[in-house]
Parts: C-alpha cells; structure tokens; sequence
C-alpha cells in the first residue's frame, strides 16, 4: 500500500506538471492564430479606437509574458478568467457546457466498450467464421470513415429522409442516439480489433487448455479465464479512447448542434475567445488525465500480479 500511495502521489504531481506544461502550450499558440480579437470582437464597422478599448480590456496592450503570468496568477486560484464574448465567468460557462458533454462521452464509451468487447470477443472465438469477417469489416469501415462525415450520412438517412430521428438539439433522449452513434464509431472498432487479437493471444495459452481438459463449462472458461486476462490491455485503450471521445466531441458536437464544451470551443476559437479556448482545453486536458489515472487504478483491481514500486 505504501508503494501504491507514492506512486498515485507521483502520477498527481506528474499531473500538475502536465497541466503547466498544456498551459504554457495553448496560451501562447492561441496567440499565433490569424486575426486580431479585438477587431472579431468589435464587428468590422468598428473604429480603431473601439478596437483598441477591446485589446486593452483584454489586456493584449501588455507584452505576452506579463499576460501569461497574470493569466498563470489567477490559474493558481482557479479563475479561468471572463469570457470576452460573454462576459461571464469562464468556469461558469464551461460548468453549464460540461454536463452536456459527459453524458455524450459517457453513452458513447458505454455503447463503444459493450460492443467492442463483446464484437471482439465473439470474433476471437468463432475465428475465420462469417462473423468473424464481418466483424473485421465492420472493425475496418469503423476505424476509416471520418467522425463528421458519418454524421451527416447518419442526419441525411434517420432525421432527413426516415424521419425516425432528430437531427439536432438534446431535448429528448432520441436526441442521443445519432451523436452517441456517431461518436462511438471509431472507438468500437478500435476496441473490437484490441479485443479479438488479446483474446486469441489468451486462448492459446496453456491454462485454457489446463481449464478446458478439467472439464469447465465453455461459459466459466471464456468469461472468467480468457475475457478477464484479454481485457488487461483493452482497459488501456478504454482510457485512452474516453479522452479520444472528449476531442471527438469537438467536431461531433457541430454536426448535430450539440450544447456542449465542443460546440462551446468550436464558436470560441472563431471568436478569438482566448480565455474561453484556454479553460475548455484545461479542463479536457484535467478530465483526459484524471481518467488515465482511475485506469492505472483499475489495473491493480484487474490483475493482482501488477505491483506499483
């Protein structure tokens, strides 16, 4: 437990460094984005001075390194800043985005981790079977149509044509249906193929056949032998593709006028929003690493055989 506690203390400070690290990133490469804020900001019929009032209520009149240090200041005591659209708070506006988003990410990584792994598994038991190949199909058309684009083909077929679906809004839960579908595409294929290749990895070892020859039901030798040793490597792709999911939302939460953190950047970086970019990118980057941390956590519950020095 000891070694546990320096290790969960090491991954913490790890953490903090990080999210230094993204700060100093996104800060100054927001800066490097054609267009001046304080014209986007003013409208194009604006005067020079409006402009000018706008970058010094900003404080972009300021050299870089003064702006990054006050903005670093108030970091510390967890003010994100006002947005310069809005003029309210950032955290405030990403807190009433943020649910939005989670439940997204949530269906999606729930939806993507019960078909990937029960696809994946199904596949490496019935080995070069139909649904073997139809699983790998369907694993590789996941994995190489683009997020937007399945979207819209989903829009056009289910709300334009069918009428079966709403095609934007999050009013009802029908709404989740297309976005959580269209999210969790490329996360269910990534997660069958992982799934197929540890399980036929796990089924040919020795304590399988050991279990089988003892006469185990196929049920206890699949679920309880093989699944839980091939899902090892799969929880890792699972924490991986829920921070996936959180960046997928960016472009998914467009396409179908979601109300969420993604749209929220999106409109954001047109605007030349800084504070606003900066906070969503934060908090996205704190969720992606505490996820991270909870599946290294995980692990140790999974395998006992993992020990943390």
């Amino acid at each position: 437990m000891a070694s546990f506690g320096k290790y969960i203390a090491h991954r913490l400070l790890l953490a903090v460094i990080t999210l230094i690290g993204i700060s100093i990133i996104i800060f100054f490469l927001v800066r490097l984005t054609p267009g001046d804020p304080g014209r986007v900001l003013a409208g194009m019929m604006a005067t020079p001075e409006e402009v000018q009032r706008i970058r010094v209520d900003m404080g972009l009149d300021r050299p870089v390194t003064v702006q990054y240090a006050i903005f670093f200041g108030r970091l510390l005591r967890g003010d994100l800043g006002t947005s310069a659209r809005s003029h309210e708070p950032v955290l405030k506006e990403i807190m009433a985005r943020l649910p939005a988003t989670t439940r997204l990410a949530m269906i999606s990584m729930t939806l993507a981790g019960f078909l990937g792994i029960v696809g994946g598994a199904l596949a490496a038991y019935r080995r070069n079977s139909k649904l073997d190949f139809f699983v790998s199909v369907g694993t590789l058309l996941g994995i190489s149509m683009p997020a937007y684009w399945l979207g819209l083909m989903l829009i056009v077929l289910f709300a334009v044509r069918l009428h079966w679906l709403p095609a934007a809004g999050s009013e009802h839960l029908t709404s989740y249906i297309l976005p959580a579908l269209t999210l969790a595409s490329y996360s269910v294929a990534l997660i069958a193929r992982m799934t197929r290749s540890s399980m036929l990895e796990v089924l040919g070892e020795d304590y399988i056949r050991t279990a089988r020859a003892k006469g185990l039901r196929e049920r206890i030798v699949l679920l309880h032998h093989a699944l839980r040793n091939a899902l090892i490597p799969v929880i890792t792709v699972l924490g991986l593709q829920f921070g996936a999911l959180l960046g997928g939302a960016v472009l998914t939460e467009s396409v179908f006028g979601w109300p969420g953190m993604g749209r929220l950047l999106v409109d954001s970086i047109f605007a030349r929003d800084y504070p606003m970019v900066q906070g969503i990118i934060l908090i996205f980057s704190l969720l992606y690493i505490i996820v991270n941390l909870v599946v290294d956590i995980l692990y140790a519950y999974i395998d006992p055989r993992i020990h943390y020095g």
